[in-house]
């Protein structure tokens, strides 16, 4: 047998065993996810999004100047929070659709987007700056849809001020960093090798959520993550089971951020059906 034969059938060997390994992760991750509740979301009846925010401002709080953008005036207040190294315009396609149904607040987290950075970021801070915003806007049992550090946040502020909200969606949240997936971790320290942030060293050591901070969330709580997330599905399924009578979804095919920061139609359906469920009973 020639060499050029040997290489090319050693390639082909190599080939078949990737695919091969690519399809016993896919089972895998598909025996997983459906352990849990996981659903497809249906997108084919929406209103029509709403053309833009009506305005779009800064608040000063005790610690941070916050900015924020809100879409529509009636409906019940929602505050939508971004994921790490965002702003509030990555979940606008959603703020467009809820509009519809809510009074919309898409705020820039601390050291995030225009609002002001005052050097220090954590989840507790981040919390008591949408505490301080909630108040300071006076707003009614707001309801929060977060995404990935903004699902974070959403349930920091839960179980931090169990009086202040009226629900919670926590999209692709991950209660410590050691329940993250190891090409994510080496993603973000790679990535801090060439660009040093204190928003990935935040990732790296934060949160550190117990299931006693947990069962301190009193309000109706939605936690839903992506079939192939960057956190093991096994961590979803510990946030769920520590918060009593919350609930849970795996979105088929998802990915971190898919079905919400990429895709405004099926964070709306996400959303609205889960409130409405809240507001009919």
């Amino acid at each position: 047998m020639s060499k050029k034969k040997k290489v090319l059938i050693g390639i082909g060997a190599a080939l078949l065993a990737c695919v091969a390994g690519v399809g016993v992760w896919l089972t895998a991750v598909h025996i997983e996810s459906k352990k849990y509740n996981m659903i497809t979301i249906d997108t084919s009846s929406l209103p029509e999004p709403v053309s833009g925010p009506v305005k779009e401002d800064d608040i000063q709080l005790s610690e941070v100047k916050m900015h924020y953008a809100q879409y529509g005036q009636s409906g019940h207040p929602l505050i939508l929070v971004h994921g790490n190294g965002r702003s509030h315009e990555a979940l606008e396609e959603a703020a467009l659709y809820l509009a519809n149904n809510y009074t919309v607040y898409a705020i820039d987290s601390r050291c995030h987007g225009q609002s002001s950075d005052p050097e220090d970021i954590s989840y507790d801070l981040m919390a008591k700056d949408i505490k301080e915003f909630i108040e300071a806007l006076g707003l009614e049992k707001p309801y929060i849809l977060g995404h990935s550090d903004g699902g974070i946040n959403a349930l920091t502020v839960a179980y931090t001020y169990p009086d202040l909200l009226g629900g919670i969606v926590s999209c692709g949240a991950n209660s410590t960093p050691q329940t993250m997936k190891p090409f994510f971790i080496i993603d973000v320290k790679f990535s801090n090798m060439f660009k040093h942030t204190k928003l990935n060293d935040m990732m790296l050591t934060q949160p550190q959520i117990t299931a006693q901070k947990l069962s301190k969330i009193k309000c109706p709580t939605y936690i839903v993550a992506g079939e192939f997330d960057i956190m093991y599905l096994s961590d979803t399924a510990f946030i769920h089971n520590s918060v009593k009578g919350s609930k849970v979804a795996i979105i088929k095919g998802g990915d971190h951020s898919s079905y919400i920061s990429h895709d405004g139609k099926q964070a709306y359906v996400l959303a609205h059906d889960f409130f409405s469920s809240i507001e009919n009973k």
